[in-house]
């Protein structure tokens, strides 16, 4: 394993060693350096022997790179030392693609593979075409047009595949919209023990396992909190600096946390404090990054059963002012899990039901835009001159939309509470 990184940067060695063992690598060696980045090896050129005597040394068969490598680095590394080199983000997809178990799940792996293929292929033919090389064999001989076609029309396929599971994904949350089901996402840092507060809070048996990205596909199951019914889904983990290809090609499955009423964000609490804050803005980004930035957010932080109380207190202060609505739990003694029940609870019935009719212009369409952003359009239709919307929003929010509604002379009403509520209750 190797990283260079600057001075202010923290060593991100032992998360490479678990996304390594994560993918059945044993690890035999690292390496470490701090300085500029190197154009032709990422690390210094001076460095690329001690690396490759570690190699030899060490019968290592493949060198890791916590880095993102280009091809030319790759190539170079590779020459030198005599094995293939990857970087962290091939490693990611070889941890997906040995835990995958939906056939969407293979989809989204697939196309993140080929949209990384397609960014790197006319560095990759150029340097196969020189000479062979461990790691860039397999190229044959296309020329880069052909070559970039054949990938292009590969990812549109693929593309297409997952275009009709996201419309299957969309009409089933028409349909538990139309009974009147909340829904809650859990989100958070991958190993943070998401899967075992699903199978606490749904009395389920989802796989959970000590290592990362247990979770690769979103699996939903109605869970009841204080006589009401809400749809409870796990979704794939998030990690610091996962690559942007990855995040697109996993929309599909992260849509379940946009559309989401709540998320629950788990953090491991009993981390050391840097690692505690760097996932937890990794995490915050995350969710601003997919589009669910307007989601209302309970932190749970969990595995507090591995920490002494005093250090509980400290931990808990010291998170006060940074994680939204903390809830300190255990998932393995199910600690304050009443706790945080109830806090869900109290959050969902926030929710206010409330629909409008208003005639179409420039500032009520303005205002139905800002509702797809701030709240949850539960159906819209457009007759004639007017706009007739039902949604749920916090009660802050709707009450800013009535007032907007009635200054343009529209008609707004809150009855949608009741009927929700019931569809909600036979449900």
């Amino acid at each position: 394993m190797v990283q260079r990184r600057l001075n202010y940067e923290p060593s991100s060695l032992d998360e490479l060693r678990s996304l390594a063992q994560a993918a059945g690598y044993t690890v035999v060696g690292s390496m470490e350096q701090i300085r500029k980045r190197d154009p032709r090896y990422q690390i210094g050129r001076g460095k690329t022997p001690e690396l490759a005597e570690m190699t030899q040394n060490t019968g290592a068969k493949k060198i890791i790179f916590d880095n993102n490598l280009t091809p030319y680095q790759s190539y170079n590394l590779a020459k030198v030392t005599g094995i293939p080199v990857i970087d962290r983000f091939q490693l990611i997809l070889e941890i997906f693609s040995r835990r995958a178990s939906t056939y969407e799940a293979e989809l989204q792996i697939q196309l993140a593979s080929l949209r990384y293929e397609l960014s790197r292929a006319k560095e990759r033919i150029k340097l196969a075409k020189m000479e062979e090389q461990p790691g860039f064999m397999g190229l044959g001989k296309y020329e880069v047009d052909v070559y970039f076609e054949t990938v292009k029309r590969q990812i549109s396929a693929t593309k297409a595949k997952l275009k009709k599971k996201q419309e299957e994904r969309q009409l089933h949350r028409d349909r538990r919209t139309a009974l009147g089901f909340s829904s809650i996402s859990l989100a958070g840092y991958t190993n943070a023990g998401k899967s075992s507060l699903f199978n606490v809070l749904a009395e389920e048996e989802v796989p959970v396992d000590d290592a990362v990205f247990t979770t690769l596909s979103t699996t939903t199951r109605a869970v009841q909190f204080s006589k009401r019914k809400v749809l409870l889904t796990d979704t794939v983990g998030f990690i610091d600096r996962l690559p942007l290809k990855l995040v697109k090609a996993f929309h599909s499955t992260l849509e379940e946390t946009i559309f989401a009423d709540l998320i629950i964000l788990v953090l491991d609490l009993s981390e050391p404090d840097e690692d505690i804050e760097r996932k937890l803005s990794c995490s915050l980004d995350t969710i601003q990054q997919i589009g669910a930035q307007d989601v209302p957010v309970i932190t749970a932080l969990n595995k507090i059963d591995l920490i002494e109380q005093d250090e509980l207190q400290r931990k808990t202060e010291f998170l006060k002012e940074k994680a939204p609505n903390p809830v300190a739990i255990s998932t393995l003694d199910e600690t304050n899990i009443d706790k945080l029940k109830e806090a869900i609870t109290e959050y969902l019935q926030e929710f206010m039901h409330s629909s409008f009719s208003v005639t179409i212009n420039n500032e009520s369409m303005s205002l139905v835009s800002e509702l797809f952003n701030k709240a949850h359009v539960e159906d819209i239709k457009y007759e004639g001159g007017t706009v007739h919307v039902v949604f749920k929003a916090i009660p802050s929010f709707a009450f800013q939309v009535k007032g907007r509604i009635k200054k343009l002379g529209g008609d707004f009403s809150d009855e949608a509470k009741s009927s929700s509520s019931e569809m909600g209750t036979q449900a």
